[in-house]
């Protein structure tokens, strides 16, 4: 279970937002284990005819992940933040699974 902070700037989000912010995050996990928590920022320059931005920083035992998305919809900006960082995950994942295939090659060559 990860810890997901949600603020809202200038305004107080809905709790259906909220809970299509946290169970968006929640499918991260399946990507990474070492998700420590999450922040997740909403916020919009005017009140009408607005653009809405939604920003989430995702700590990680070893690395950070920031990701800044805008759109006329808040739903819309959550879902294009939540794929970037999804595609974030991924690519560090790959990155570590390689490393540490690298680095089982190197004792076996060694022994």
């Amino acid at each position: 279970m990860t810890k997901i902070n949600i603020t809202s700037r200038h305004f107080k989000a809905h709790e259906t937002l909220q809970e299509y912010i946290k169970a968006g995050i929640e499918t991260l996990n399946k990507y990474n284990e070492e998700i420590l928590h999450t922040d997740v920022i909403l916020s919009f320059e005017k009140a009408v005819n607005s653009v809405k931005t939604c920003e989430i920083i995702m700590k990680l035992r070893d690395k950070m992940i920031t990701t800044k998305e805008s759109s006329d919809d808040f739903n819309k900006a959550i879902d294009k933040a939540i794929d970037k960082i999804e595609k974030q995950l991924l690519k560090y994942k790959d990155k570590n699974k390689k490393v540490k295939h690298d680095h089982a090659k190197e004792i076996i060559k060694t022994v």
